[in-house]
């Protein structure tokens, strides 16, 4: 699994792929730590000042979701689907998935407190980006 990780890495770092993690450009949110979106997506943190949260990933094994996990989570499949398998029992349910890219942007663009992740050429000026990857 780290080779695979390590594997869309380089590639993205090779072929100039980057991910941006974006936000409504409606949500006043304006600054935001690789901290926070990490404790965002392991459910420690539902919101950043006033601003509820929603955070949204891919299904599966996508690229993006992959580089996502180990560049911004810090952690492999393997250890976070034992999170997530501890975190069940306490009650604690994973983000919302997605099926593409598409479906998370829309999402983002609809639904205030949205965040997720795109291909920095998806983003457009409906939304905020908060950090890359």
């Amino acid at each position: 699994m780290k080779a695979i990780a390590l594997f869309f890495i380089l590639v993205s770092a090779v072929f100039g792929t980057q991910y941006s993690i974006v936000i409504s450009k409606k949500v006043p949110l304006t600054l935001i730590s690789v901290e926070q979106i990490r404790d965002i997506y392991l459910q420690k943190r539902r919101s950043v000042g006033d601003q509820k949260i929603i955070p949204l990933n891919l299904v599966g094994q996508e690229p993006s979701r992959v580089a996502f996990e180990s560049a911004v989570i810090g952690m492999g499949r393997d250890r976070l689907n034992t999170y997530w398998v501890k975190q069940h029992f306490q009650g604690i349910s994973p983000p919302i998935t997605q099926p593409s890219h598409e479906s998370i942007k829309a999402f983002v663009q609809n639904v205030d407190g949205a965040i997720g992740y795109i291909p920095s050429s998806m983003v457009d000026n409906s939304l905020k980006v908060i950090y890359e990857f």
